[in-house]
């Protein structure tokens, strides 16, 4: 029993870290060029949301879906974090001709860095080599 107790930790350090920032749980698990792939991809995703002038959602009164948009942007971690500090407008523009495409780029980027959480917890594991 006391064998499994490094490899719980070691686990969840590393679904936290992917959190945090892409990759950062693969670089954890000694994937660093794996880990560079998954940052570079999940930054750019983000980085080209926040130009198109996409909506970092927040929950919002009467709109029950924006729950689940307001848990895919956040799977981001310090990207969608960042982008609401640094960001003049988080709300988006809705009137800019890019908003949908923004918005969907946002959303994507988060739900790749969850999916990206969930290959870390795999990899720590041991059901993926």
């Amino acid at each position: 029993m006391k064998a499994d107790a490094p490899d719980a930790s070691r686990r969840w350090i590393a679904v936290v870290l992917a959190w945090v920032f892409p990759g950062l749980g693969h670089a954890y698990l000694g994937r660093p060029r794996t880990a560079v792939v998954y940052a570079a991809v999940v930054t750019a995703t983000f980085v080209l949301g926040m130009s198109f002038q996409g909506k970092l959602y927040s929950i919002e009164p009467g709109q029950p879906l924006s729950i689940l948009a307001t848990f895919a942007v956040y799977g981001a971690g310090l990207l969608n974090i960042a982008g609401r500090l640094l960001s003049d407008n988080p709300g988006g523009t809705v009137l800019s001709v890019t908003y949908e495409y923004g918005c969907a780029y946002l959303l994507t980027a988060g739900l790749m860095n969850l999916l990206l959480m969930l290959d870390a917890f795999d990899i720590a594991v041991g059901r993926k080599a």
